[in-house]
């Protein structure tokens, strides 16, 4: 039986022997290098900064079976440091990075991911972030297949860990970096001597704001030799970067070994070489028919969200407008100057990480500078521009270079941003509330002032830098505004800001944000295309096996190590013959398992796949009633995600809404009889389909794993550590 009641530290553990620590370190340890065979190291470094004190530990063999890796792994590696009382902030939070088996891969298309776990402060239990850039690969190379930092130190510090020389140091460090392109930049210039080892170098760093906000991001860099410079990654959401400043942490640096392209040594070297010529090719023969991801990143997604009337605008109240065009993927890829493969994982051939050059800064300490900005993605031109009625590229770009400066997640800075706009334009702020600062629609330089004040932790910025939640909270408690209207605009849930993409229409998308374990974030289940616009998920059964499949399916890629956009933004010429299974792309689904075979020698079928992944979910939705969250309450989505909330929305699309109230033979005769009816309409229509998933899952009507579900996935220690914390 899977264990997981055992403190973290104290499973297989032994501190690591102490080194003499140089001039600048506070202590430093010794470890020994290895290398990962078929895939893994077996071994878990923790770093407890308080201590401070450096663990080694193996990793079961129950738990690769069980849990495989990346985010499986950093899941039960979080589960043993804390306990169902553990805040975000407390020393016994863990903040664990996994790369997963397949992490490594340079052969294999976009096999560089890791997951980074903590308990978020936004939400208050467990979150995952999938992130690119070097620092799995590297810290896989030093011999570790996860690494967990806890406690809190008294002074800034910086963890280093040194693969060449096998080395783990905590080094006294200054004040959090002020600008993360600089500071990255600076570190792997001293970790590497600024030679030509520096792709070698990568760091996971939290910027400006990690000392002030819950929108805190954590970059994870790269060494980019097209442009001779640093590049940085972001595990976004979440607020993992405010977890780490907590802990009294600045950086987390690591200087990998070199290696070869089989990093894993695979069981199968040729299968994987011959899987990834394959995918390679499939890239350099699909893309320009298909999504032009090499050339256009993400951005396409503007144009398709915008015609399918699915891009958010003024704060999800529209789902397309005509000044969108301001922000399609023509534009942007003028901007783009290098159309190859620009990958942030080692060896990618879709290359989606595109940046421009020659941005001229016009606003904050850095006016007047010309800097590369990398991207924007789709998600930033959809919550920095359109979610805000910010129609301007330059305006994109400086909002989303100084996000990325300060150490901020862009689409809850957005989303946040944005809900604030509407409270101004609805009264409910004004200019003695917001501090003098302006914020009406579309007002891009309020927004960058907002932005400057929340890195500071200063005036109205430092507000809207709690999140949406903290601002219906604080709006509540001094009386600003209706409190229903607050819950009903305010786009999120379980304390995260909802991700870019509207999804009224499409209930089945509007059930996947609202059963998403870490919160309404899109990587989990995208299902509007499926339902919307192709029309096949026509009842609730078939929306709750795709709420089932899907879910399960995405989860795998954390796990594996590998990103989930080859997956469907590059198809096989001849996909479609698979009919209604052509969405799941039976032909990557069949690579992923002969991939995960060759690289560890375990025999995997697609129904093997879904149950490695069922099992994770379900723990981490454990977990999640662990820390007193994941029933049906924590479920429940504001109004907005599901249907128009005021009278101006229901106006907007009248004939639509009247035919679907006259569908089910309701009438009104008013607009406010009619808004109310759809309400009712659409939140029964949710909850049938909620209960349906519920049932598909294995879950009771509450959003509770029944026993028996815990007990064919080989949970059953979970559930009774669950029963003895009462939930």
């Amino acid at each position: 039986m899977l264990s997981l009641s055992v403190p973290l530290g104290t499973l297989n553990a032994r501190r690591l022997d102490s080194a003499n620590p140089r001039a600048d370190e506070v202590r430093a340890w010794a470890f020994a290098p290895s290398s990962p065979v078929a895939g893994r190291t077996g071994r878990l470094l923790i770093v407890d900064v308080g201590a401070p004190a450096a663990v080694e530990e193996r990793v079961p063999e129950a738990v690769v079976h069980s849990l495989v890796g990346g985010r499986g792994l950093a899941l039960w590696m979080l589960w043993r440091a804390v306990s169902a009382t553990t805040m975000w902030d407390a020393p016994e939070n863990a903040l664990v990075v996994s790369p997963g088996p397949l992490c490594g891969a340079t052969q294999f298309t976009g096999a560089g991911k890791a997951s980074v776990v903590s308990l978020s402060p936004l939400t208050g239990a467990p979150y995952d972030s999938s992130v690119g850039g070097h620092f799995g690969p590297l810290l896989k190379s030093c011999g570790f297949d996860a690494l967990a930092v806890v406690g809190r130190s008294g002074t800034d510090v910086r963890v280093l860990i040194d693969g060449e020389r096998g080395r783990v140091a905590l080094v006294a460090s200054g004040s959090v970096a002020r600008d993360c392109y600089a500071e990255a930049t600076r570190l792997t210039d001293l970790m590497t001597s600024g030679s030509d080892r520096r792709h070698l170098a990568s760091v996971l760093l939290p910027g400006l704001a990690a000392d002030h906000s819950p929108l805190a991001c954590l970059h994870v860099s790269r060494f980019d030799y097209r442009r001779d410079g640093v590049r940085l990654k972001q595990a976004g959401r979440g607020g993992l970067g405010r977890v780490l400043r907590a802990k009294g942490v600045t950086a987390v640096a690591v200087v990998g070994r070199e290696t070869g392209a089989d990093l894993n040594r695979a069981d199968d070297p040729p299968t994987v070489a011959a899987l990834g010529r394959r995918a390679a090719l499939e890239v350099r023969q699909q893309d320009d028919h298909q999504n032009r991801v090499r050339r256009l990143g993400t951005t396409h997604l503007v144009d398709v969200m915008n015609a399918y009337g699915i891009l958010p605008v003024r704060n999800f109240q529209a789902g397309r407008d005509p000044a969108a065009s301001a922000l399609s993927s023509a534009g942007w890829e003028q901007r783009f100057r290098q159309h190859g493969a620009d990958g942030c994982c080692q060896g990618c051939q879709l290359g989606c990480s595109k940046a421009v050059d020659c941005h001229r800064v016009m606003t904050g300490p850095h006016a007047g500078r010309t800097v590369l900005v990398d991207g924007p993605e789709y998600s930033s031109c959809a919550a920095l521009g359109s979610n805000c009625g910010i129609f301007d590229p330059e305006w994109v770009l400086e909002g989303s270079y100084y996000c990325d400066a300060y150490g901020v997640d862009t689409i809850s800075f957005g989303v946040s941003c944005a809900f604030a706009m509407e409270c101004r334009e609805r009264g409910i702020l004004d200019l003695s509330r917001t501090g003098g600062v302006d914020l009406r629609w579309g007002n891009a330089a309020a927004q960058l002032t907002l932005l400057h004040q929340l890195a500071c932790g200063d005036g109205f910025g430092a507000i809207v830098g709690r999140g949406v939640r903290g601002m219906q909270d604080l709006f509540t408690s001094r009386g600003w505004g209706d409190v229903q209207l607050l819950r009903d605009i305010g786009m999120q849930l379980k304390g995260l800001e909802y991700s870019p993409y509207v999804a009224q229409e499409s209930a089945a998308q509007q059930a996947g944000y609202a059963l998403a374990s870490k919160g309404p974030q899109h990587d989990e289940a995208w299902l509007i295309f499926l339902d919307m616009v192709n029309r096949e998920l026509p009842d609730d059964e078939s929306m709750a096996e795709a709420l089932h499949y899907y879910p399960m399916f995405r989860t795998w890629f954390g796990l594996a190590g590998l990103c989930r956009l080859p997956w469907n933004e590059i198809m096989p010429a001849d996909n479609e013959r698979h009919g209604r299974d052509a969405v799941k792309v039976p032909e990557h689904v069949d690579a992923y398992c002969r991939l995960f075979t060759a690289v560890t020698g375990a025999p995997l079928t697609p129904e093997g796949l879904l149950a490695q992944s069922e099992r994770v979910y379900t723990f981490q939705r454990l977990f999640n009633l662990r820390m007193g969250a994941g029933t049906r309450t924590s479920d429940a989505p504001p109004h907005r995600a599901i249907g128009p909330v005021t009278r101006d929305e229901y106006e907007r699309h009248a004939s639509r809404y009247d035919a679907e109230l006259a569908s089910q033979h309701l009438v009104g005769n008013t607009i406010d009889e009619r808004l109310a009816l759809h309400r009712s309409l659409r939140r029964q229509r949710l909850e049938r389909i909620a209960q349906a998933a519920y049932r598909r899952r294995g879950w009771s009507s509450d959003g509770v794993p029944t026993s028996a579900t815990i007990a064919r996935l080989g949970l059953e220690e979970t559930g009774y550590l669950l029963r003895s914390v009462e939930i």
